[in-house]
């Protein structure tokens, strides 16, 4: 069976587990198999990685990208949960900033739209946006 058949295969919610799964592994390419070309992601303005992203690409770039280029990002958990609505997604684990070795736990849930086996939108909310920029301006900084 190939790998399209397979996917093809997958419940949403199978796929937004395999896109966490990557994402935990820090498996770019297994990331990017898990979204459409042309993938939406909303994220909270506050954040440095904050607005609406469309593609691929530049999820890797603009969010991914910002994010591992001021900390290490460790996924402790991840609950996936299937609904009317789409696949709802709650991530948690732990930020530490590169320059100064601070950790800042980060909580998530994700508002997955999936189709024909890839995720094609994705809203995005954390716990507390406005202390994760502050994170991720004190990560920048070089302070705590």
């Amino acid at each position: 069976m190939s790998n399209q058949m397979k996917t093809l295969a997958e419940s949403p919610a199978q796929v937004v587990r395999g896109l966490y799964d990557a994402l935990s592994k820090g498996d770019v390419p297994g990331v990017l198999a898990k979204l459409a070309p042309e993938v939406i992601i909303d994220e909270p303005t506050q954040l440095p990685y904050g607005g609406v992203h469309q593609g691929r690409e530049l999820f890797v770039q603009s969010i991914l990208g910002a994010m591992m280029g001021y900390a290490n990002v460790a996924i402790t958990d991840a609950e996936v949960f299937e609904g009317p609505a789409g696949v709802i997604g709650r991530l948690t684990g732990t930020l530490t900033a590169h320059t100064t070795g601070e950790e800042f736990p980060l909580t998530m849930v994700e508002i997955h739209q999936v189709e024909d086996g890839t995720v094609r939108k994705i809203d995005v909310y954390t716990k507390n946006p406005h202390e994760l920029a502050a994170f991720y301006a004190r990560a920048e900084a070089g302070t705590r």
